[in-house]
């Protein structure tokens, strides 16, 4: 079960992190090319949104490495499934169908929760 569980969870944890660091520190002129949403949302949202993307990554990795409060892994890969669904939404409701890279982290957040049960 561990091993299911960094094989979903390592990389997922990667691509918040990453993703979360550009929403939290890069200005949105330089996010507009890879993210055309980002003129519907307010700056301090998609900065609240990059720190809860970050946090989210580190909630993944942390608490099963430590063995300190390892049920926050299954938060953490629950809340990247509710963070996902919104995404979704917000792609669907500004006309961008381009939502392929979502329903695959929307899944692997979805399927990282069982295993982190079993932490």
């Amino acid at each position: 079960m561990t091993t299911a569980y960094w094989v979903l969870a390592g990389p997922l944890a990667l691509f918040y992190l990453y993703a979360g660091a550009l929403k939290a520190f890069r200005s949105p002129d330089r996010l507009r090319p890879m993210m055309a949403w980002v003129d519907r949302v307010p700056l301090p949202a998609l900065r609240a949104l990059g720190t809860v993307e970050v946090l989210a990554a580190a909630g993944l990795v942390l608490p099963p490495l430590t063995g300190v409060a390892p049920p926050l892994a299954v938060a953490a890969a629950a809340g990247l499934v509710l963070l996902q669904a919104g995404a979704i939404a917000v792609h669907l409701t500004g006309g961008d169908r381009r939502i392929a890279l979502n329903l695959v982290l929307v899944t692997t957040a979805a399927v990282a929760v069982w295993p982190a049960t079993g932490l």
